[in-house]
């Protein structure tokens, strides 16, 4: 409420103006006087606009100490300044300003903002309500935290947080236009928002109402009843950070709803399925250096930006190296840039979680959001799709650090297969080079055995298995193919070849040749037609005595020796052979004489107890390794012995033999011996095999365990 009274221009020194007389600018535009906000009875010194309905004020002096009646005077004192005094004479409010309204209707040109320098900040306050004009709950000011942005505070909490100068406007107030000009300085003295109108014959005035919501008032002077327009969105949206952080607030049909970034999760999802969206949501991976993942950036167009306060900027950048920025560092979530005229410019990064996210219908900046690679898409916003270039980028770096990382791993793997065929070819050649063997070519034997088939293999060893094979000519053989899982290796083929190679006699099989090809390794002998051995005596001899080299063979049973085509016996497997001492345990159990098992003392009798075993095994028709004596705990050799010590030598034949036999005959049995602890102690009373095969033919020797 305004009193009816007359009007000045201007004040002199010492000159008074009482409650109901007013100042008015020259041009009639404002008027300063005392007034009574609705329908309140305070009174308060204040400039407002004249001529419009409903009164719109500009500006209160005593808005904290009102005048309880219209007692009040203001004067221009000798110094210059304007005092309000009450009626008791006493100051209430004082203020070094001008003493004539200006013109155009700005008592003073205000700043929104700080000066560094001094430390002055400027800031908005709302009212109580409309009829008291008392600091309200509501501030709006500059926040200098990272790049500095407009927020409305109710303290200590953020109520409603402006979106930062992108260098055409304030997002959400009107952009550039003839009617107005708006500019946001950032310098070493101020940081600072000022709009001004341009066109005189159009008025505004922004103001924060008591329930802190920014409020735009328009009108022109052929139209003096003003327009009332709301300062952004008023919706859901609006409250700072209604959907959490990460996760995008939209506004449609009367609704506002939440969703997570692409990338990320709702933190709650029980809360979040229930629309409590307020705990946001998290990455669905951690994003650091270490996580092996491949980033890029999925563009989102028409946002506010996020809560700068904790942002970096850089006004100077291009858009392009602030892309590069955000993506070598492992803790950049987002960019934007900071003035989007010219298609960009400037850097804006995040670090921290996206706060107060939301989508515009009408304006907004575009945000380009880091995510894992397998989550980039394109995504239709509006009537634009998400242009291709994004994805086109990430895949082309991700393509290229793959086909450089393929590159040096099939280099390194070239190099490693170079060299181990290298080795595994000098170590071949210098098996052949050290034994004169005629060689075989790997083609030759895959033809000659049918390419290993299974109808062709004859039997398998500790070596790997052994196939019949037919060359071009007709001439059969059997290969010995060395398998990949074997128990033997290299050590033992080529100690096979070696052992087996200069050794000739008529009961040992004949090495024809080998074929080391790559991973192949193969012995190529001659062929036995009748396969295994039952019985033999004379290749054994002439491995201890008459070879060049003495050989104890360490695995000597029926499945090592074959039969030619005349039933003649064979000795092969040379795996396992020795010509030389040592205590390494190798062969088959069963087949080993005591004290070669248990501490790896061998010698000729070793191969002699061996041939022993397998004697019994043909006479009784057993083998030694599965015979069990349930009443007396033996095997084959213990009941063998016991038998033969209480003169039941016929029960130790197998039932074959026992029926062609009479008692008068002189039944053959196998003789037995006795191995010394030490093997190699200084005794030439070794058993040699024809004294062996005497005893195996004169079953009526004394029953007595000897050397032999």
């Amino acid at each position: 409420m305004i009193s009816t009274s007359t009007s000045v221009d201007s004040l002199a020194v010492d000159q008074l103006i009482r409650d109901g007389e007013t100042l008015v600018s020259a041009s009639g535009i404002t008027e300063v006087g005392f007034l009574s906000p609705g329908d309140s009875k305070r009174r308060y010194l204040g400039i407002w606009y004249r001529n419009i309905s409903p009164l719109t004020v500009v500006w209160v002096a005593n808005r904290n100490t009102p005048l309880q009646n219209t007692s009040g005077v203001l004067k221009l004192n000798q110094k210059g300044f304007l005092v309000l005094l009450n009626a008791t004479n006493s100051a209430i409010w004082s203020s070094n300003i001008l003493s004539t309204a200006l013109g155009f209707g700005k008592f003073c040109r205000m700043k929104l903002g700080w000066n560094l320098e001094t430390g002055l900040e400027r800031y908005g306050l709302s009212w109580k309500s409309v009829e008291n004009p008392a600091e309200g709950d509501y501030t709006v000011k500059i926040d200098l935290g990272g790049y500095p942005q407009m927020v409305i505070f109710r303290v200590p909490d953020i109520k409603t947080r402006i979106v930062p100068w992108n260098g055409l406007s304030i997002v959400g107030y009107p952009g550039p236009n003839h009617l107005s000009l708006q500019e946001f300085v950032i310098n070493e003295k101020e940081v600072y928002y000022e709009y001004e109108l341009l066109d005189r014959s159009v008025f505004s005035l922004y103001t924060l109402a008591p329930s802190g919501t920014g409020q735009g008032l328009f009108w022109t002077t052929e139209i003096s009843t003003r327009k009332v327009v709301s300062i952004g969105e008023q919706d859901q949206c609006e409250n700072y950070a209604f959907c959490g952080t990460n996760s995008i607030c939209s506004y449609e049909g009367n609704y506002s709803t939440c969703e997570c970034v692409k990338g990320c999760v709702p933190k709650f999802p029980q809360y979040w399925n229930l629309s409590i969206w307020s705990n946001g949501c998290v990455p669905r991976i951690k994003s650091n250096c270490k996580n092996g993942y491949t980033y890029g950036f999925l563009k989102y167009t028409q946002m506010k930006l996020p809560d700068t306060s904790s942002s970096w900027f850089n006004k100077t950048m291009k858009l392009e190296d602030c892309h590069k920025l955000c993506l070598e560092n492992c803790s950049c979530l987002a960019y934007a840039s900071l003035d989007v005229r010219g298609g960009g410019s400037g850097c804006l990064l995040w670090f921290n979680n996206l706060a107060d996210l939301r989508k515009f219908s009408q304006w907004g900046q575009d945000l380009y959001i880091k995510v894992p690679a397998s989550d980039l898409y394109h995504v239709a916003t509006g009537h634009e799709n998400i242009k291709k270039k994004i994805v086109g980028i990430t895949v082309g770096v991700t393509t290229f650090g793959l086909i450089i990382t393929c590159v040096c791993i099939l280099i390194i793997k070239n190099q490693r297969a170079a060299r181990k065929i290298y080795n595994k070819h000098y170590k071949s050649k210098q098996i052949i080079e050290d034994i004169d063997l005629p060689t075989f070519a790997l083609s030759a034997l895959a033809n000659a055995t049918e390419n290993f088939s299974t109808k062709n293999k004859l039997r398998e060893g500790g070596f790997g298995p052994v196939y019949k094979g037919t060359l071009m000519d007709g001439k059969v053989l059997a290969v010995k193919r060395l398998s990949k899982k074997s128990i033997q290796g290299l050590d033992e083929f080529k100690k096979e070849v070696a052992l087996i190679a200069k050794p000739q006699h008529r009961n040992l099989v004949k090495l024809l040749g080998c074929c080391i090809e790559g991973e192949e390794k193969m012995l190529i002998y001659e062929y036995m037609p009748n396969q295994s051995l039952d019985y033999f005596v004379f290749g054994l001899l002439y491995l201890h005595q008459d070879s060049r080299l003495r050989i104890i063979h360490r695995d000597l049973k029926t499945s090592n020796i074959l039969l030619d085509a005349n039933l003649d016996p064979n000795i092969s497997d040379f795996g396992l052979a020795r010509s030389f001492f040592g205590d390494q345990v190798a062969g088959t159990y069963g087949y080993m004489p005591p004290e070669y098992a248990a501490r790896g003392h061998f010698s000729l009798k070793s191969d002699v107890f061996s041939y022993g075993v397998i004697l019994l095994e043909i006479v009784s028709g057993n083998k030694n390794r599965e015979f069990a004596d349930p009443e007396n705990y033996n095997n084959l050799l213990g009941n063998a012995w016991r038998l033969w010590t209480e003169e039941r030598t016929l029960e130790i034949l197998d039932d074959v033999l026992e029926e062609k036999c009479t008692p008068h005959e002189r039944p053959i049995v196998p003789g037995f011996y006795t191995q010394n602890d030490v093997a190699f102690e200084a005794d030439h009373n070794l058993c040699s095999v024809n004294e062996l095969s005497i005893t195996v033919l004169d079953a009526g020797l004394e029953r007595k365990a000897g050397k032999c």
